[in-house]
């Protein structure tokens, strides 16, 4: 006979035996049987096999026993995972032979298990690993007299048949990696020949049977990833002769029983992620000839035993993510050994213990403790931070990549099972976990993508870091505070076609400053598909200037499919950056470059503006040329193109500056495109001045600038599109048009003004005055959260100056009297217009459009009035009606009108509001009325303005 090709691994000494068996039994090979011929009804029951599972490749012209490479072609090198192989006995009378063994290995057949299997009498080995078969095992099946079955990594479902119970010459069977459900039945407890059971990553649930104590011949038992129920059963130990036990996120409970301590056979125990009570470290002194011992995430508390140290054959020790405590030095024993790889990350252990030297296959992340709190050891800490870093970006698995402005530092370090890798001297990564199913020199820690990627920013997900286990990146030196995580996915390894390539599910946990951020995530689910991205954005609060990043396999999903070694978390790219400014060091070190790009800025804006008001020879378009560059650049043919030549049906708007457009962009995303309409020069300045500005400035609550398009007499702007219009529109447009603005969202739009407001006052490092600020350039996206748009009369606030004196310029009514009677400019000036929008919001009631009452000219003087009377609810828009938090209500109105204050001294600053808003921050108790004088300077102001 051929020989017997490798199923489950290297080591599989029942393959080596079942083919002596067979060899024994059966004599000559079908190599060795040219002219054997097949009864007609096995050949027959071969067409049928090959029509139910869609073999197609088959030739039944030829003599299926005589060799034909048609009909066998076993595993290869350069196709490992593939055999195609049916195997003859012709040692029968007058050359009679029969079928005694089917591998159809990593063909992708799309079929079912075929029934016909039944009618080959003879057969003793199927192998259908890596198809794409569906249905359930056929009930004629249970007629077989098979020795192995493998079903791994097919779309198998329903419950596991009871009749499998009747095939009791059954010594191998894999159901891995299917979605097979219900209960183990217990009539696999009849299976009294079974030497490897294999039922891993399907959705089993329910306790073990009892009967399967019965299965004394076990030397392989595999259950992980289910959701079995019930603790360990204790009748594992009546498997005397087992020798390799799988039990990792199974569902079943701790604790470890103590009568494990009688299976003295075993070379292979992997248990982890074991839920319920906890223990002390199991008793496995008798288990001398282990190599692989995994105790991963058990609850297993105390002290390592010292007879670890004289188990000589263990390869790999995983104690990780435990609570053993007390010292490390026991382990020494263990050292000796050339190829043993240590983990015994994320325990308790005493930092005196920790080892003199850093080594690779010794992985000691986060296994100190110093006063009961985790400690890094003194690996991890062993370069110094020379100053505080703001901002971290690294391209996980890949080179240095840069994407616009940013920069993705490389991470190509190949890892390996216990590793610190500390890559800069501000960032490393601690890389856990073996492949256990794989050639431990083969290089599996960096995922390569296995099909043209056609995603943005490719370079980013070309390759991912992996991990059979958990890796964590850390950065450190960055300055305490509050972070905005972004994490890049994209699975570049399973497939969606219909094949065992899409087979496989990668489900991982991922942890930020040890706290779980997304459980069971799954990328393919997230993203819609394979090679699509999908990032996830997170806060982080960095104390102690480190930040800590953890992705970590929890023993859920497959890992087998499509092949071992693809299981386990996977990340493409990581983007950190602070939500704050660089303390006043940091801010000395980067003055010369904010202020270099600063002089650029007002260089080319004070050049153009000359021009554009003194050159009027000179071609606007010469005048802008260059000015694109500083944001996205876009041509006219793809303007028009976007918004169908400036299609009337596609005008969304109108303002101060021109038309307001929708398009769609080539790439499908959706712009909104302001045209400028006037020639002017003042239509010049704030079209200059809007790029100039808000091309510098990213924030949540800011509008987005996508680029302009400068070309002819064309000025055009593009900017992100917002659903719901302006705020304006939503407050006081017509009703059958307007979103719902129940009290939640206006309390959130509000907030969010404000927080824009603060990002351009304090946060920015170009601080800006807007100037305009009302609600018809506040727009509302898709989910109604705010932003602030229009930033052609913004002006930077010189912060060593009390204030700027400017021509006033404005809209009535929003302007703050400081400003629109003496052209006195501070960022209080956007406070004031801040205080008005609010009363807006809490009313729906325009403040120029207010219809006069009780001597009031406009909103604010009517809040005014009802404040002296502490009124404040009558305030309230009645289109709420009684569903509106009133102590809320209340205090955004005591907000608005400290804004409103006629002293800008006396009104607070955009974050403080912020905090009042939120309730973080005491309301001053005395808000100040507006005085005589304060309503003269308004009326001036109006009247000044109008004659102007």
């Amino acid at each position: 006979m051929a020989t017997f090709p490798d199923i489950h691994g290297k080591t599989l000494f029942f393959a080596f035996i079942l083919t002596l068996l067979i060899l024994m039994c059966f004599g000559s090979s079908s190599v060795e049987a040219q002219g054997g011929q097949l009864p007609r009804d096995e050949e027959e029951a071969l067409e049928e096999i090959a029509e139910q599972v869609g073999k197609k490749d088959w030739n039944f012209s030829l003599n299926p026993c005589d060799g034909n490479s048609n009909w066998s072609t076993p595993n290869r090198k350069e196709k490992p995972l593939y055999n195609n192989t049916l195997t003859c006995n012709c040692s029968y009378p007058n050359g009679q032979c029969h079928v005694v063994q089917i591998f159809l290995k990593g063909q992708d057949l799309a079929g079912v298990l075929p029934p016909s299997l039944a009618k080959l009498s003879y057969l003793k080995i199927i192998d259908f690993t890596r198809n794409y078969l569906s249905g359930n095992i056929p009930h004629e099946w249970a007629s077989v007299q098979l020795e192995y079955m493998s079903l791994t990594v097919n779309r198998l479902s329903g419950p596991i048949p009871s009749f499998l119970g009747n095939i009791t010459t059954l010594r191998y069977m894999s159901m891995e990696n299917n979605m097979f459900s219900g209960t183990v039945p217990p009539q696999l407890g009849q299976l009294v020949n079974l030497e490897n059971l294999i039922l891993n990553a399907n959705n089993l649930t329910g306790e073990l049977p009892p009967a399967l104590a019965n299965l004394t011949k076990l030397t392989e038992f595999r259950i992980s990833s289910n959701n079995f129920t019930g603790k360990i059963p204790n009748f594992i130990p009546s498997w005397k002769q087992l020798q390799k036990l799988e039990i990792q996120a199974s569902g079943l409970e701790g604790p470890i029983p103590s009568s494990i301590s009688v299976l003295k056979n075993l070379t292979e125990l992997r248990i982890s992620d074991l839920p319920g009570e906890g223990s002390n470290f199991p008793p496995l002194g008798n288990m001398k000839g282990l190599q692989k011992l995994m105790l991963r995430g058990c609850n297993i508390f105390g002290s390592i035993p010292k007879y670890l140290a004289e188990m000589t054959e263990l390869q790999i020790l995983d104690l990780s993510f435990n609570k053993l405590e007390g010292i490390v030095l026991n382990l020494e024993g263990l050292t000796q050994i050339e190829f043993i790889q240590t983990d015994i990350s994320y325990n308790n252990f005493s930092k005196s213990s920790m080892p003199s030297s850093c080594r690779e296959t010794l992985n000691l992340f986060r296994s100190f403790s110093e006063r009961g709190k985790l400690e890094f050891d003194e690996c991890l800490n062993s370069f110094p931070c020379l100053k505080d870093q703001y901002s971290l970006h690294i391209n996980c698995g890949g080179g240095r990549t840069i994407i616009g402005d940013i920069v993705y530092e490389a991470d190509e370090d190949l890892a390996g099972p216990s590793k610190f890798v500390p890559t800069r001297d501000n960032w490393g990564f601690s890389s856990t976990g073996d492949f256990w199913d794989r050639d431990r020199t083969t290089k599996n820690y960096i995922a390569q993508n296995v099909s043209m990627l056609g995603m943005n920013d490719s370079e980013l997900y070309t390759r991912a870091r992996l991990s059979p286990l958990s890796f964590t990146y850390y950065g450190r030196c960055l300055a305490d505070g509050t972070y905005t995580v972004k994490l890049h996915f994209a699975e570049i390894v399973i497939r969606d076609n219909k094949s065992f390539h899409s087979l496989g599910r990668r489900i991982f946990d991922v942890y930020i400053q040890e706290k779980l951020e997304l459980q069971d995530f799954n990328i393919v689910q997230a993203a819609q598909g394979v090679d699509k991205v999908v990032v996830r954005e997170f806060k982080a609060v960095v104390r102690n200037k480190t930040l800590e990043i953890r992705f970590h396999w929890a023993g859920k999903g497959t890992t087998a499919a499509p092949e071992g070694g693809t299981y386990g978390p996977l990340i493409s790219a990581i983007s950190v950056k602070a939500d704050f400014e660089p303390s006043s060091d940091g801010k000395k070190k980067i003055f010369i470059a904010v202020g270099a790009v600063a002089f650029m800025i007002f260089l080319i804006l004070g050049i153009l503006w000359w021009k554009v008001c003194f050159g009027g020879r000179i071609s606007r378009e010469q005048d802008l040329e260059g000015l694109d560059m500083q944001t996205g650049s876009f041509t006219l043919k793809q303007i028009k193109a976007a918004t169908k030549n400036f299609d009337f049906a596609n005008k969304i708007g109108e303002g101060g500056f021109g038309p307001v457009y929708k398009g769609l962009l080539s790439d499908g995303t959706i712009v909104a495109v302001k045209q400028l309409s006037s020639i002017s020069r003042q239509g010049n300045r704030e079209f200059l001045n809007e790029i100039a500005m808000i091309s510098c400035l990213q924030h949540p609550n800011l509008v987005k600038l996508h680029g302009s398009c400068v070309e002819g007499d064309q000025l055009l702007l593009v900017y992100e599109y917002m659903e719901n219009n302006s705020l304006a529109g939503a407050l006081f447009g017509p009703e059958n048009g307007q979103p719902n603005l129940d009290w939640p969202t206006r309390l959130k739009i509000c907030i969010g003004i404000a927080k824009g407001l603060a990002f351009l006052h304090e946060e920015s490092r170009i601080k800006i005055v807007h100037r305009d600020i009302k609600a018809t350039n506040v727009l509302l996206d898709r989910d109604l959260n705010p932003k602030i748009s229009d930033f052609g009369l913004a002006r930077l606030d010189e912060g060593e100056k009390s204030h700027i004196s400017t021509r006033v310029a404005g809209t009535i009514g929003y302007m703050a009297p400081e400003y629109a009677l003496w052209g006195y400019l501070t960022y209080k000036a956007d406070v004031y217009s801040f205080g008005i929008v609010a009363l807006e919001i809490v009313s729906g009631k325009h403040n120029n459009n207010y219809i006069p009452s009780n001597g009031c000219l406009c909103l604010l003087d009517w809040a005014c009035l009802l404040q002296q009377s502490r009124k404040f609810l009558e305030l309230v828009d009645e289109k709420l009606g009684s569903k509106v938090d009133e102590e809320e209500a209340e205090r955004m109105i005591k907000v608005a009108l400290l804004c409103t204050n006629a002293s800008q001294s006396l009104r607070p600053t955009m974050s403080e509001v912020v905090s009042m808003l939120e309730a973080r921050m005491p309301i001053p108790d005395m808000i100040p009325g507006p005085s005589t004088y304060t309503e003269d300077l308004r009326f001036k102001a109006m009247r000044d303005f109008r004659q102007d």
